[in-house]
C-alpha cells in the first residue's frame, strides 16, 4: 500500500476508521479509482487515503489523524480547483462532497449550507422561495470553493460576489477545534476566510444572506464574426458605462461548435459574442438590454425571458467533468481597441477549443472597500480570463503552450491583483501578486496564529513565516 501503510501501523489506521462515520478509501479499494477523480481531467493523483465525511465530527477527526500522521492535507468538496489542489499525490484527501445539505430561512433570507454542497444544490434550495445568493456559473461547481476565493457570477453588479453575501462560517482548524467565524466572532480571521480562506481550515458549513430573484430572468448572446471586434467591443465599453446593476454582461472570443446555433459553416471558426443576464423585471430588461443588441447581422441572438436555474445550469455540459482544462486570468482597469486586436489574433491562433472571456465588473462589487476582505481587485473595470479546453493527453502541450502564451501576450493589459480561483500557479511572488504585500502581510500574521505548521497548503498558500 502507499503512504498510510508504509509510514503508520495498521491498528492506527483500523482505529481510526471504527471510529469515523463515514468512508474510508485506500489504493486497492473497489471505488478507489472512481473516488479520486476530480473535475480537471489534466489532473491525475493517487492519494494514499480518501476520507468521505459525513458530518463535522468526521471532518475534525481526519484533521487530528492529519496532524498526528503528518500527512499531506488535501480539501475536496465539488473537485472543481483548476490546479487540482482537490486532490494529492501520497497524503490523505478530506472529501465533504457527501456534505450538502441547504437549509434557507425564507423570512430571514439566509441560507445555511454544508461545506460539501454545490451550487445547483444552493440555487434549488434557494429558488423555491423566489430567492439566490450570487454565485457561480457552473452548477457542479462547489461551494466551498468558490466562496473561499471570492464568487464572480452573474448576479454580482446587483448584490455583490459570493463572499459579499457570506454572512458566517463554522471552520474546523488545524489543531481539530471548531470555531464560529463572522463579524462579530473572530472578525480578523472573518477578513481573511473572504478570499484566502483555503489557508485556514475547512469550513463544514456557511451562512448566506439571500436576495428576491427569478423566477425568471433575461439572459442571452449575441454573436458576430470575428471581424467584427472592435465594433463590439466599442458598443460593450460604452454599454457597461450607463448599464443598471441588475445587468452582468461579458465579451468574448471563441471558437464555434458543430450544431446549434452556430450555422454549419462556421463550426471550428473563431467569432466574437456578448453575454448577459439581467436579474431585474422583465419588461426592464428588454428596454435595458436592447442596445446590446443593436449592431445588425448578428449570427445568433438567444436573447430572452428564462428560467434562472436554467441559467444557473446552462454551462454544465460545456464545462463537463473529465475534460482537460487550464485556465489564467486578470484585472482590465480598460478595454482597449488594442486589446480587443490581441483578443482577436489570439483567439484565431488558437489550437482548438479555447476562449478569451472579458467579464463586467463594476456595480455593487465596486462599492465595497477594498480594505474589507482580503479579496483583492474590487475597483477594476473588468475580468479578463484565457481557458482552453482539452479531450486528449496527446494534445496537452498544445493547449497549455497556448493558454500560457496568451495570458503572457495579454498581460500588458492587465493591472494589479488576480482572481484567486483562477490562478494555477504557486509561490510568495503568486500571492504577492494576488492579493498584495500588505493583505499577504496580515494574512501571514493569520496563518501564523490558525496553521503555524502550515497543514493547509493545497491552495494559493500563505506561510506562515
Amino acid at each position: 500500500m502507499l503512504e498510510v501503510l508504509d509510514r503508520h501501523d495498521p491498528a492506527g489506521l483500523a482505529a481510526f476508521r471504527d471510529a469515523f462515520l463515514g468512508e474510508i478509501i485506500l489504493p486497492g479499494d473497489a471505488d478507489y479509482d472512481r473516488v479520486r477523480k476530480v473535475w480537471n481531467g489534466a489532473v491525475d493523483r493517487r492519494p494514499s487515503i480518501i476520507a468521505r465525511c459525513n458530518g463535522t465530527e468526521d471532518v475534525i477527526a481526519a484533521i487530528r489523524y492529519a496532524r498526528e500522521h503528518q500527512l499531506l492535507v488535501a480539501v475536496r468538496g465539488g473537485g472543481h480547483s483548476y490546479p487540482g489542489f482537490s486532490t494529492c499525490d501520497r497524503g490523505i484527501v478530506i472529501d465533504v462532497s457527501r456534505m450538502r445539505a441547504v437549509h434557507v430561512d425564507p423570512l430571514r433570507r439566509t441560507a445555511r449550507v454544508e461545506g460539501g454542497a454545490l451550487l445547483g444544490n444552493l440555487d434549488q434550495a434557494a429558488q423555491e422561495f423566489g430567492l439566490a445568493c450570487p454565485v457561480g456559473v457552473v452548477g457542479h461547481t462547489g461551494v466551498g470553493g468558490l466562496t473561499l476565493g471570492g464568487g464572480l457570477g452573474r448576479l454580482q453588479r446587483k448584490h455583490g460576489l459570493t463572499i459579499d453575501n457570506l454572512l458566517a462560517v463554522d471552520l474546523a482548524t488545524a489543531d481539530g477545534a471548531l470555531l464560529h467565524v463572522s463579524s462579530e466572532q473572530n472578525g480578523d480571521l472573518f477578513w481573511g476566510i473572504r478570499g484566502a480562506g483555503a489557508n485556514f481550515g475547512i469550513v463544514v458549513s456557511f451562512e448566506f444572506a439571500l436576495h428576491p430573484v427569478g423566477p425568471l430572468i433575461t439572459q442571452g448572446t449575441v454573436a458576430y464574426p470575428l471581424d467584427r471586434s472592435r465594433d463590439l467591443g466599442q458598443l460593450f465599453r460604452e454599454f457597461m458605462l450607463k448599464a443598471p446593476d441588475e445587468i452582468t454582461a461579458s465579451m468574448g472570443f471563441g471558437i464555434a461548435s458543430p450544431g446549434q446555433p452556430f450555422p454549419d459553416a462556421l463550426a471550428g471558426k473563431p467569432y466574437v459574442f456578448i453575454g448577459a443576464t439581467h436579474s431585474g423585471a422583465l419588461a426592464a430588461a428588454e428596454q435595458d438590454l436592447k442596445p446590446l443588441r443593436a449592431l445588425k447581422n448578428p449570427i445568433f441572438d438567444t436573447f430572452g425571458p428564462k428560467s434562472y436555474l436554467n441559467v444557473q445550469t446552462m454551462l454544465d455540459e460545456i464545462m463537463v467533468w473529465g475534460r482537460r482544462y487550464y485556465t489564467k486570468s486578470g484585472y482590465l482597469a480598460t478595454l482597449t481597441d488594442k486589446a480587443l486586436d490581441v483578443c482577436a489574433q489570439l483567439i484565431a491562433d488558437s489550437p482548438g477549443d479555447c476562449t478569451i472571456t472579458i467579464q463586467s465588473l463594476g456595480g455593487m462589487i465596486a462599492r465595497v472597500p477594498e480594505e474589507a476582505m482580503a479579496f483583492s481587485g474590487r475597483d477594476a473595470a473588468f475580468w479578463l480570463s484565457v481557458l482552453a479546453t482539452w479531450n486528449d493527453q496527446a494534445d496537452d502541450s498544445r493547449f497549455l503552450e497556448w493558454g500560457r502564451g496568451a495570458m503572457s501576450t495579454l498581460n500588458q493589459f492587465t493591472t494589479a491583483g488576480a482572481y484567486v480561483n483562477e490562478v494555477m500557479e504557486s509561490g510568495r511572488d503568486v500571492t504577492e501578486a494576488i492579493y498584495g504585500k500588505a493583505k499577504v502581510d496580515r494574512l501571514t500574521k493569520l496563518k501564523r496564529t490558525h496553521d503555524p505548521d502550515n497543514l493547509f497548503r493545497l491552495n494559493q498558500n500563505i506561510l506562515p513565516e
